[in-house]
């Protein structure tokens, strides 16, 4: 197949067999163009996330039923409640940097906190226990 692609303003004519890119004309002086890897299978993606699931909940069982745990694996960025805490079904516990990204981990019931296992700079992995709501 060809395909014409125009890369930092330039344009060029590029045949593309067996995951391989040749340039074939340059219509500007130019660099050449290394072709990109090819894509992993994305069936192997699923399989990757299920494997970390059953260890989790060995955490959360010695923090307690009433444990809220990491979602993903990451950095604690900030801790939004002290022990003691009244708080409602969707108040933030926690703020969660994971790939680059802050998610809010919230409360997933009204209740009280009773312990805060992380402070702010923890890392944390999928499953480990954040904070008891009682």
């Amino acid at each position: 197949m060809i395909y014409k692609v125009t890369l930092n303003g330039k344009t060029y004519e590029v045949e593309v067999e067996k995951g391989e890119a040749v340039i074939q004309a340059e219509y500007e002086a130019a660099l050449p163009v290394a072709a990109p890897a090819a894509a992993p299978a994305p069936a192997a993606a699923p399989v990757a996330p299920a494997a970390p699931a059953a260890p989790a909940a060995a955490p959360a069982a010695a923090a307690g039923a009433n444990s809220v745990t990491a979602p993903l694996p990451g950095n604690i960025n900030d801790v939004k409640v002290a022990v003691g805490q009244t708080v409602k079904a969707g108040t933030v516990l926690v703020i969660l940097e994971a790939m680059k990204m802050e998610n809010e981990v919230v409360a997933p019931k009204d209740g009280t906190v009773s312990r805060i296992f992380v402070q702010k700079g923890a890392v944390v992995q999928t499953g480990d226990p954040l904070v008891n709501i009682d």
